[in-house]
C-alpha cells in the first residue's frame, strides 16, 4: 500500500501479506515520557508474544519502566499513524510501532521527522543484510529489524516418494524443474503440487527478489515493469505452472491452510512464518521436509533464496523517545539470548545474526524428521538479496493482477506490462 506522500499506505489496507490479524483490545496508547513505553503491534500469537518477552527481559533490569503493550490489526495501526502523522498530533501515538518491511519506506518518507534516528543505538551490521533498505533512508537507520520472511518450500516427502523422488531430488532447482517434478506428483498421487489464489501475487513477489528485483528501479519511487526482465521471467514462468495442471485453485487464507493440512498439494512454497500452520496437523508429522526455494531458470541474478512478508520496530518522535529507543537497543536490538527464548517459545526466527549461533537455532525438528529447520531458515536468511521495496508495492500490486490476468487469458506479454507501466506511472504521479 505505499501511496504517494501524506496518504501513505492509505488505501489497500486489507491487501496485508501475512500474520496480518488483531483485534483492538479497547485501550488507546498514549505518548508518555519517564517511565512508561507503549507499544502497539499485531498478532497476539508472534509479535505481540514477542514484545512481552522483550518486557520481560527489560524489566530485570529496568523494573521502574512499565511497557504497555496494546494489540490492534495491522490495518488499525496503518490508519491511525497516518490519522495521527498527517495531522501533526502525536498526541495518541505510541512510542514504539511495528510496520511490515513492505509498508516502511512510505511512512519514513511521508513522515522523515516524525521517526526516532536509531542509528547510535544500535548496530545496522548485526542484522541480515536485506533488511536494511526498507528500514533505514538516506544513510539512517530508523527501525530495528525484526522477523523475517525467509522463505521456504515447504514438502510432503512421503508423496515425493510415491512419485519417485526424494527430498535431494528438490534442493536448489530451479522453478522449471519444480513444473516438471509437479506433473509426475500430480500423474503418480493425484495431488496437486501446490495451491495459488490467481489474486495474490506473493508468488511473484518470491520470484523476483530472489533475483534482486522489484517493482520500482532503486529509487524506490519510479515504477520498473516494461523492461524489468526478472518481472518477466516470473509472469512468464508464473503462467507456465498455471497451465501445467498442477496448481489447487483457492481464493482465501482458510482455503490456502486446507490445501495442505488435508493433503491436497504436495508442497508449500511460502515464509517460515507458516510453520505453525503446518505443524498445527498432527497427523502429519514426520512427513514434511523444507528445502530451499526453486529460482528462476532464465534469469542469472536469481538465486535459492527470497522472502514474503517480515516486519521491523520503530520509535516515533514523541514524549518518550530516548526511553523507548533504550529499551528496544536493550532488547530486540542486541539481545541474543532473548532471540533464543523467541524461537523456542514462539517461533520467532529473528534476523540478528548473532542469535544464529545460539542452541536454539540448532534443534531438530520432529516434525521435520528431525531437521533443523531453524538453522537451515537464518542460513537462508543470509542470502536473500536486498531491494528497495519502495513507496508503492501494494499500489503497484493492485495494477499488476489486473495485468496478470489480462497475460494468463492470452494477452501479449510485453504489452501487458507496457500497459501497466503506463498505469503505474499515471496514477502515482
Amino acid at each position: 500500500m505505499k501511496k504517494q506522500m501524506a496518504f501513505a499506505a492509505l488505501a489497500g489496507v486489507m491487501a496485508l501479506t501475512a500474520c496480518s490479524s488483531g483485534n483492538n483490545d479497547g485501550q488507546e496508547g498514549q505518548s508518555s515520557g519517564g517511565g512508561k513505553v507503549t507499544v502497539w503491534a499485531w498478532d497476539p500469537n508472534f509479535n505481540i508474544a514477542a514484545m512481552k518477552l522483550a518486557k520481560e527481559a527489560y524489566a530485570a533490569e529496568n523494573p521502574d519502566v512499565n511497557v504497555d503493550i496494546i494489540e490492534y490489526a495491522q490495518a488499525d495501526i496503518i490508519q491511525k499513524l497516518n490519522t495521527g502523522l498527517n495531522s501533526g498530533t502525536t498526541s495518541g501515538l505510541p512510542n514504539v510501532v511495528l510496520i511490515e518491511d513492505y509498508r516502511a519506506q512510505s511512512f519514513l518518507q511521508a513522515y522523515p521527522d516524525s521517526f526516532y534516528k536509531m542509528s547510535d543505538l544500535i548496530k545496522p551490521g548485526d542484522f541480515a543484510d536485506y533488511k536494511l533498505s526498507s528500514t533505514s533512508l538516506d544513510g539512517v537507520q530508523y527501525g530495528v529489524p525484526f522477523d523475517p520472511g525467509v522463505t521456504g518450500l515447504y514438502v510432503r516427502k512421503d508423496l515425493m516418494e510415491q512419485a519417485g523422488y526424494s527430498v535431494d531430488d528438490l534442493q536448489n532447482i530451479d522453478w522449471d524443474q519444480f513444473i516438471e517434478i509437479g506433473k509426475a506428483v500430480k500423474e503418480k498421487t493425484g495431488k496437486a503440487m501446490l495451491t495459488q489464489d490467481p489474486n495474490d501475487l506473493g508468488l511473484i513477489r518470491m520470484m523476483i527478489q530472489s533475483a534482486g528485483a522489484w517493482y520500482t528501479a532503486e529509487d524506490g519511487t519510479t515504477p520498473d515493469l516494461k523492461d524489468n526482465a526478472a518481472l518477466k521471467d516470473a509472469f512468464a514462468t508464473y503462467k507456465k505452472l498455471m497451465e501445467s495442471d498442477t496448481v489447487k485453485m483457492i481464493s482465501d487464507w482458510s482455503q490456502f491452510l486446507a490445501g495442505f493440512n488435508t493433503g491436497d498439494v504436495a508442497t508449500v512454497p511460502t515464509g517460515n512464518w507458516i510453520t505453525p500452520s503446518v505443524k498445527a496437523e498432527a497427523s502429519q508429522s514426520g512427513q514434511w521436509a523444507v528445502v530451499p526455494m526453486p529460482k528462476l531458470k532464465n534469469t542469472a541474478s536469481s538465486v535459492n533464496a527470497s522472502n514474503l512478508g517480515g516486519s521491523s520496530w520503530y520509535v516515533l518522535n514523541v514524549d518518550g523517545k530516548e526511553q523507548a529507543a533504550e529499551f528496544l537497543a536493550k532488547t530486540l536490538g542486541s539481545d541474543a539470548e532473548l532471540y533464543q527464548k523467541l524461537v523456542t517459545d514462539i517461533g520467532v526466527i529473528g534476523t540478528l545474526k548473532a542469535a544464529t549461533e545460539g542452541d536454539a537455532y540448532n534443534q531438530e525438528d520432529a516434525y521435520f524428521g528431525g531437521q533443523k529447520i531453524v538453522s537451515d531458515f537464518a542460513a537462508w536468511t543470509q542470502k536473500i538479496p536486498q531491494v528497495n521495496y519502495g513507496m508503492h508495492t501494494y499500489a503497484i500490486e493492485d495494477i499488476l493482477v489486473s495485468a496478470m490476468q489480462s497475460y494468463l487469458g492470452g494477452a501479449d506479454l510485453d504489452k501487458v506490462l507496457s500497459d501497466a507501466q503506463s498505469q503505474a506511472e499515471s496514477q502515482l504521479g
